[in-house]
């Protein structure tokens, strides 16, 4: 009789295991006032040691034995994970892995112009590019690193020519920041076959200062967009999409609407994440992780780490956005910059 295939995970609310997220670096050449704010991530701020970082080697290893329990999406993210060094490399070895049908990175676009050639011969299939705002005086206010916006539209250009499209694009919309430019950010796209997602701003992390008062819902954004151009809701293209997609009625193109505070989408939610250091977290909004680095440098077979994985996913609860109080959000959770997006 053949060997029967072990039964892929599920947690206890039952979900499987289809999306891995990868942070290669907790170091960004940006500081985000929503996610690596200056005044905690300043000139002084103790980056993780290049000898913590997961090798390329170590990631790739740990990206087979993921696969086996299911996952066929990896998305590379940081910090900023272009500022790792040799990053096509990692690439071109995930790319050999048969069972990632799907891998991405998100960037805040700035150096694709030296980079989206050599990833997207690698084996990149495409990007997410960062852009909250289509001014400059309200952008290098929100990146408070002096980056005007012609900066990532040179590297969305650049992603584009190197063939990593289509290119999807986020927003962070925060309240008293940038909620203006939502209207000029969907005119700027809208026809360009670029797909702009606009994120309501989440209480990640410890140190961005959340207020549910700085929320712009996506109520609000849909209404203000709808305003001057209809929309109407499109079918999701797989479950467990975390955005909700709707399309101008004139044909002009798709939006997308992740509303992790007003429209908590835990129960499909298909995600886990490695830190650069691997520690592997089953949420975004997670307090604690589970040391990965330490087994694979420990000398654990491949059986043992797909042992560990199975019985961590299979034990996985996590709601956070369903039960969100006042208690939680108070929790010294994991910087995104550590976790990735």
């Amino acid at each position: 009789m053949p060997e029967l295939l072990p039964m892929l995970p599920r947690d206890t609310r039952g979900r499987p295991l289809h999306d891995l997220r990868i942070s290669v670096t907790d170091r960004c050449n940006f500081r985000c006032v929503y996610c690596m704010p200056r005044a905690v991530f300043g000139r002084d701020h103790a980056f993780l040691p290049r000898a913590e970082l997961l090798t390329f080697e170590e990631i790739t290893r740990l990206v087979g034995i993921f696969t086996r329990l299911g996952v066929e999406k990896v998305r590379l993210t940081g910090g900023e994970p272009l500022v790792r060094r040799e990053l096509p490399l990692l690439v071109r070895a995930l790319a050999a892995i048969p069972a990632v049908r799907d891998l991405t990175l998100t960037t805040n676009g700035v150096l694709l112009p030296d980079h989206a050639s050599a990833l997207k011969e690698a084996g990149l299939h495409r990007v997410t590019v960062s852009l909250d705002a289509d001014d400059d005086a309200t952008f290098m206010r929100m990146n408070d690193a002096g980056v005007p916006v012609s900066r990532v539209l040179a590297g969305i250009e650049a992603a584009e020519a190197a063939g990593l499209g289509p290119i999807k694009l986020n927003m962070v919309v925060k309240r008293g920041w940038n909620e203006h430019a939502v209207l000029p950010m969907a005119r700027r796209f809208r026809g360009t076959g670029r797909i702009l997602r606009f994120i309501e701003y989440m209480d990640v992390g410890h140190s961005n200062g959340w207020r549910l008062d700085e929320v712009i819902t996506a109520d609000e954004i849909l209404s203000t967009i709808a305003a001057e151009y209809p929309l109407e809701p499109m079918p999701p293209t797989k479950q467990g999409e975390v955005a909700e997609r709707y399309r101008y009625t004139d044909g002009a193109g798709e939006i997308g609407i992740i509303a992790s505070v007003s429209r908590p989408f835990c129960g499909d939610c298909d995600r886990a994440r490695l830190s650069a250091d691997g520690q592997l977290y089953t949420c975004l909004f997670a307090t604690a992780g589970h040391d990965l680095r330490s087994l694979v440098r420990g000398g654990a077979s491949d059986a043992d780490l797909e042992a560990t994985l199975r019985g961590i996913w299979e034990g996985r609860d996590d709601r956070y956005s369903e039960i969100r109080s006042e208690e939680t959000v108070a929790l010294p959770k994991v910087e995104m910059s550590y976790i990735g997006g």
